[in-house]
């Protein structure tokens, strides 16, 4: 597999995905939905728990939700097994919350309010702060081992960048698809972040172990050797996985299917990256010598 050779392709492609994501933004910025669909737990916000005593469909309970709040973007989830649902909005007061109860009974007559809290400010930035700080500490972590394990500071460098790639992409589907961003999406992250650096340090490893077998100057051909050999393992792993987290989606529930899809986009990123971008950013890295230009 000449990866290498095609390496400036992979890059390219990574780049307008990543771009996409960054187009998404600013075009979400700018139709006032907010750059990412950020959920209350980090933006701050009401939580309602109602019990509506009967079925309900969920777009007819989104449109009077949006006609007493003026909220475009209401989260609505149904809690599994019942009539309740969990509604999720910006900071409504006292007075809305008492028009929207009033409009809900009007429709829906055996309406209960279960359950009602705000989520302040200072919580949702500490959710931000602990989201940043977790990514950071676990990219920290992997680059110094990584780098004593291979004794190369510039595999640790390739590895991380691999891992900021395939963060960007994930943020680039939170983005199109517009995801909600929630507490789950820490947990993505992390996953992610561990599933896909495990995948690229088999293929590091394997690289290490084929240094005897080439010179100084022939750096392509053992790393292209090196992917051809651990490629069925990478793959193999990463569609078990993929097949795992899709069934997940395809029976879960609104809330599972949050944490699912990004998962699937963030596995298949991670077997991208393992195989394509982290051996091709080592190479990039190595000095003219060892690259056979000298």
């Amino acid at each position: 597999m000449k990866v290498i050779e095609n390496r400036k392709k992979f890059f390219l492609l990574s780049l307008v995905i990543i771009l996409i994501g960054f187009v998404a933004m600013t075009v979400n910025q700018k139709a006032g939905k907010g750059t990412l669909n950020w959920d209350v737990e980090f933006t701050g916000g009401t939580s309602m728990e109602i019990d509506m005593g009967e079925a309900y469909d969920a777009e007819e309970l989104e449109a009077v939700i949006v006609e007493v709040t003026g909220q475009s973007v209401p989260q609505i989830q149904q809690i599994m097994g019942t009539n309740a649902a969990e509604i999720k909005l910006q900071h409504i007061d006292g007075q809305t919350r008492v028009e929207l109860m009033n409009a809900l009974w009007a429709k829906y007559p055996a309406a209960e309010l279960k359950e009602a809290n705000d989520i302040s400010g200072t919580v949702s930035n500490e959710m931000q702060q602990a989201a940043i700080k977790a990514t950071a500490i676990a990219a920290a972590a992997m680059l110094v081992y990584i780098s004593i394990r291979f004794r190369d500071l510039r595999a640790g460098g390739s590895a991380i960048l691999a891992l900021i790639h395939d963060v960007l992409v994930v943020l680039a589907a939170y983005a199109v698809f517009r995801i909600p961003v929630n507490n789950t999406f820490i947990a993505v992250l992390l996953t992610i972040l561990g599933y896909s650096i495990n995948s690229t340090i088999v293929i590091f490893d394997r690289i290490r172990e084929n240094k005897e077998n080439y010179s100084p100057a022939e750096a392509a051909e053992k790393i292209d050797k090196s992917i051809s050999q651990t490629l069925s393992r990478s793959i193999n792993t990463s569609l078990t996985t993929l097949f795992t987290v899709g069934a997940i989606y395809v029976l879960g529930v609104p809330s599972i299917k949050e944490f699912a899809l990004p998962m699937m986009v963030g596995i298949i990123a991670g077997a991208y990256s393992s195989i394509c971008i982290s051996g091709s950013v080592w190479y990039t890295l190595l000095p003219k010598a060892e690259k056979g230009m000298e």
